[in-house]
């Protein structure tokens, strides 16, 4: 660790500190939003009494973002730019809705443009990858592009973020081709986007407690692992002093910086998956899109996996007074297994009448 580049910085917080429901303050000027499993954030520039919006969270979330907007600033002011960590559906949700609203201009790097102007999907997720039922269900997630042409710009190759003074973007690629992550030097905050993650988040026991710990990207959505290594040991050479991320609460001081540093040195054992399809050929990529990608693995079986652990998942909440959760869980289980296994569309041609009995048990 450096400490010399430690000490030079000021601090500027300690905590993060929860205003209401689900949106904290993180640092000065810094607001974090955290929609189900993912997190979005407000930054002000002061010296122009602007504000940006890093990522736009799932589909649900442009509601709660013009709520957080409205609790911490104008309730009618709208945002210099929206800047993107990468276009992965959970970050890009409330994108066209918002732009559609603000009339905002929307910053990602070039390499992210294909997905982000209806040219290309990005590779499969990689149910194989291990860690939970996140990684298990991923073959669901979608992949494909959304087409904001008009309004996505690339950012500057200088390395400054538009409508943001004093912070600087970093490429980071690995988790996307395309994916960055954004600091401030004068007090070492790094929001990193999902180069890393500070809770584990192929494990939905892991994603609903918010469990704190700094682990490798989301492995279901990783196609390249040794750039993924590089980017980790390239922010852990910041020495930030404050963490956070796309997924996770935010970190502060010496223990984020030894996690992070910890994660560099040991990423091979601690941040990728020890199989899956990417593990030993990544994707490859250029400005169009994917130029290869690896063959998948598994099948079948993998979907009467992802149909198991959502049985489980669903009881569990079911009896933990979850029950709407329980249910959705349960249904989908059924149907999931219906799709593996075509002898079995007959005996499950009604989910919730098959998952009634089930449910009167618990």
């Amino acid at each position: 660790m450096n400490q010399a580049l430690v000490d030079k910085r000021q601090v500027s917080a300690f905590g993060e500190r929860e205003l209401y429901n689900n949106v904290y303050l993180v640092a000065p000027g810094v607001w974090r939003l955290k929609d189900i499993f993912v997190n979005m954030y407000l930054i002000q520039d002061p010296d122009e009494d602007s504000w940006i919006l890093v990522d736009t969270g799932l589909k649900s979330s442009a509601s709660k973002i013009k709520k957080m907007i409205s609790e911490v600033s104008d309730p009618d002011s709208v945002p210099k730019a929206i800047v993107l960590t990468h276009g992965h559906f959970d970050h890009v949700g409330s994108l066209a809705q918002l732009t559609n609203e603000w009339n905002t201009t929307v910053y990602a790097h070039k390499l992210e443009m294909p997905y982000l102007t209806g040219k290309a999907s990005y590779p499969p997720p990689d149910p194989n990858a291990g860690g939970g039922l996140f990684s298990t269900i991923s073959f669901t997630f979608p992949k494909g592009p959304i087409d904001i042409h008009d309004r996505v710009q690339e950012l500057p190759d200088n390395g400054s973020v538009p409508g943001l003074s004093g912070w600087k973007w970093i490429h980071t690629p690995g988790h996307a081709p395309g994916h960055i992550s954004l600091f401030r030097e004068r007090d070492g905050v790094l929001i990193a986007g999902d180069a890393f993650a500070t809770t584990r988040q192929e494990s939905i026991f892991s994603v609903m407690s918010q469990k704190r710990e700094i682990c490798g990207p989301p492995k279901y959505f990783t196609p390249d692992w040794g750039s993924a290594a590089r980017s980790v040991k390239a922010l852990a050479a910041l020495e930030p002093n404050v963490i956070t991320t796309g997924h996770g609460h935010a970190l502060y001081g010496n223990e984020a910086r030894h996690g992070l540093h910890k994660l560099a040195r040991e990423f091979w054992q601690l941040g990728m998956p020890g199989t899956g399809r990417y593990v030993n050929e990544p994707a490859l990529f250029n400005e169009d899109g994917p130029t290869y990608i690896p063959k998948k693995k598994g099948g079948m079986f993998i979907r009467i996996l992802a149909a198991g652990a959502l049985l489980a998942a669903g009881i569990y909440l079911y009896k933990r007074r979850q029950k709407k959760l329980g249910t959705t869980l349960l249904t989908s289980s059924l149907q999931m297994l219906t799709g593996a296994v075509p002898a079995a569309a007959t005996t499950l041609s009604s989910p919730l009448a098959t998952i009634a009995p089930i449910l009167g048990r618990l």
